[in-house]
């Protein structure tokens, strides 16, 4: 069997809530294109880039083509409306258990990498604290978007490492899908019924152990 030798995480939502922050930087964009954004439509941008989530919102608006000028400027409206909101996160907006969780995993010498859609990644990691715990954050700019394994591929090939030694962890289907594309452990965070193509799921990691997800990750694979 396989050492596990890398976690991979996704970052909105699994080691901070931004996805509200998200859903209502793209709602004010929709609005201004005259399109009515609800949290039901929101559910296909997560995880999801930032350009290809512009295209479902410009496809569901019915709106005409749009120059690649026009389409990077909608983009950064809808960046800088996001990064206005994340400026006075600290490391109080950690999700429970998410720091506990990493210092274990820097005390037992197993990297971290951060896969995430979002290019505000690094921006995260140095206002949550917690840099001093992540070896990579990949540049989703770089990659396939999500459900496309890309972005985790290309983590484990920072680290040198074949995708059965890495565990993925996601709170999204596509981002689900893109562990499972890339033949690593995936391991949901939220609801069972959304993420059910994880090998396995958790609520959150509030009271979750290393030692804990190490016994899911090694006996869900006998």
């Amino acid at each position: 069997m396989t050492t596990i030798k890398a976690f991979i995480f996704d970052m909105d939502g699994v080691i901070t809530e931004t996805s509200e922050n998200h859903f209502l930087a793209w709602k004010a964009l929709g609005e201004t294109l005259g399109f009515e954004l609800d949290r039901s439509f929101n559910e296909k941008l997560k995880g999801v880039s930032r350009r290809d989530s512009l295209e479902l919102i410009l496809s569901a608006a019915g709106k005409t083509p749009y120059s690649e000028e026009e389409k990077i400027a909608l983009m950064e409206q809808k960046n800088h409306h996001y990064l206005s909101m994340i400026q006075g996160f600290t490391r109080n907006n950690l999700l429970p258990g998410v720091e506990s969780l990493l210092m274990e995993i820097k005390e037992a010498h197993i990297r971290v990498a951060i896969a995430s859609a979002s290019q505000s990644a690094p921006l995260l990691v140095e206002k949550l604290g917690i840099a001093h715990y992540v070896d990579h954050i990949v540049n989703p700019g770089g990659v396939a978007g999500k459900p496309d394994p890309a972005i985790f591929l290309s983590a484990a090939n920072h680290f040198g490492l074949a995708p059965q030694a890495c565990v993925g962890i996601e709170d999204a289907v596509a981002g689900i899908q893109a562990i499972k594309g890339a033949g690593m452990f995936a391991l949901g965070v939220g609801d069972r019924s959304i993420l059910s193509q994880a090998d396995y799921v958790i609520e959150s990691f509030e009271g979750v152990t290393l030692k804990a997800l190490m016994e899911v990750v090694y006996g869900t694979r006998l």
